[in-house]
């Protein structure tokens, strides 16, 4: 088949490599432009302009899908279908209509649960004991599509993330090719979502990433983890007369019959339990910090960064 593929960051650029490894012919990729990143701030192209790059697909980074020229440059390309993976450009109705088989889209959730941009952290920040990709013929609204294909996935209990996404993007790949392959031979089915269970997914902000030690231990693990390993939840640790910032990267969660939990339910939100960062919540049960990074460091486990911080047992993180 003749496809256009649109996907801008990593989580996108395995099904590039499923949809080429399976022969559709892709005669166009769109991403989004390249930009200044990293401490030099240089441009820097797109995980799957890299990719398609070194395929040799021509590479198309408009600002807007809008215009007039932009809407028949990619009529121009006469495809079949449009595959969108994580693109981050709003498609308008033309661009949505122009394929002959309309576009599908990849998105990591189960569909209604999860609509918007950030469904991998939601899930897991939400405590959500399973999820999964989904194939969705897209329509106007905001993943409001009919599903095509869909997969599940159990979060394990210390699943972060970076855990989720790398799996989610590995078997969502594996689904857009047997997505394909059955529009090909006209046996992809479509059926409309429930308007029962819709949640959204809004945008990770900066302001929502500095942990509470007052919520439930639950909480404060699944927020942990849910940001792991970008942004980064984060709290401040004493560090001689003054305190530090450290990303807080895994977590687990103290269990009941540890004797450490005796100790936390008379504690302080945030104060430090034990020897090996076990950390007081608000509901008198604990967390115990496995991987953490100070800032401008490299991560680290949290025994080998105790070597050097020297924080003790009272001690209150805020």
């Amino acid at each position: 088949m003749r496809v256009i593929f649109m996907g801008t960051p990593e989580f996108s650029v395995p099904t590039l490599l499923e949809i080429v490894g399976h022969g559709h012919e892709v005669v166009a990729c769109y991403t989004q432009p390249p930009r200044p990143a990293g401490r030099g701030m240089e441009e820097r192209r797109s995980p799957v302009h890299e990719q398609a790059n070194a395929f040799g697909i021509p590479v198309y980074t408009p600002t807007t899908l809008k215009s007039p020229m932009e809407r028949q440059a990619f009529l121009s390309h006469h495809a079949d279908v449009a595959v969108v993976v994580a693109y981050g450009l709003l498609l308008p109705p033309e661009i949505l209509r122009s394929p002959e088989h309309g576009c599908l889209n990849l998105h990591a959730s189960l569909l209604p649960r999860w609509r918007g941009a950030a469904p991998i952290n939601r899930a897991i920040m939400a405590g959500d004991a399973e999820t999964g990709v989904e194939v969705m013929q897209m329509a106007e609204g905001l993943d409001t599509g009919p599903v095509c294909m869909a997969e599940k996935i159990a979060i394990g209990p210390d699943m972060t993330a970076g855990d989720l996404h790398d799996k989610l993007a590995r078997l969502g790949a594996d689904l857009m090719g047997r997505a394909l392959a059955a529009l090909s031979r006209g046996a992809l089915h479509a059926i409309e979502q429930s308007g029962e269970g819709v949640t959204y997914a809004k945008k990770i902000t900066k302001t929502e990433t500095r942990v509470d030690w007052s919520r439930p231990a639950a909480d404060v693990h699944n927020h942990i983890r849910g940001l792991s390993p970008f942004p980064g939840a984060w709290c401040e640790m004493p560090r001689g007369d003054a305190s530090e910032r450290v990303k807080l990267l895994r977590s687990t969660l103290v269990p009941a019959d540890d004797p450490v939990s005796d100790a936390a339910a008379d504690a302080a939100p945030g104060e430090i339990l034990d020897d090996a960062l076990a950390i007081a919540c608000g509901d008198g049960a604990a967390v115990r910090l496995v991987r953490v990074q100070r800032a401008g460091k490299t991560a680290t486990p949290a025994d080998e960064f105790l070597r050097g911080a020297r924080l003790r047992p009272g001690l209150v993180l805020v």
